[in-house]
């Protein structure tokens, strides 16, 4: 091959103006379409993180809903036990080993509610909350202050912060 062949053949394999333009082009086009699926990669990871999220604080919520059905559900068994220990005649010894049946199945109970976060609210001589409580009656009292509860009727329960169940109370009205 001569030089002139040799010329000939780098002219061809060279590309014309308007070869290079459409080159040009084509890599322009190239590096759109990247940054675009860079970018919907970006936005779809964002999304699933999202997903992720939403799923968690919904599972979350669902099984707070179910703890408060199943407490709000716990709550009358709970009275029936109290109830029970407090009609219980304490001096009749044939009944000794019931009632320290009922008051180990209570204490169980409500030390299993304590684990949960299931709260009581039963003190009296406080200050009446209308958050906590629900005044039942309002009586005269010249030991207490007033606005004070005087008996507990009631008691009352919170799971993790929030009121299942106020307490219902009598609330002294004071001088």
């Amino acid at each position: 091959m001569n030089a002139k062949d040799l010329k000939e053949e780098v002219s061809k394999a060279k590309p014309t103006t308007n070869e290079e333009e459409k080159i040009r082009k084509l890599e322009e086009e190239l590096n759109n379409i990247k940054a675009q699926e860079k970018d919907n990669m970006l936005r779809i990871k964002a999304e699933l993180e999202n997903v992720r999220k939403r799923t968690k604080k919904d599972i979350e919520k669902a099984h707070k809903l179910a703890l408060e059905a199943f407490t709000a559900d716990l709550l009358p068994a709970l009275d029936n036990l109290e109830r029970a220990l407090a009609t219980i005649d304490r001096s009749n010894q044939e009944l000794k080993a019931t009632m320290e049946g009922i008051e180990l199945t209570l204490k169980a109970l409500l030390d299993i509610t304590q684990r949960f976060g299931i709260n009581v609210i039963d003190e009296a001589n406080v200050a009446f909350n209308p958050n906590i409580h629900q005044a039942m009656c309002v009586l005269d009292s010249a030991e207490s202050m007033s606005n004070k509860v005087i008996t507990v009727l009631q008691k009352g329960y919170t799971l993790n912060g929030k009121l299942i169940r106020p307490a219902m109370v009598t609330v002294s009205k004071g001088k």
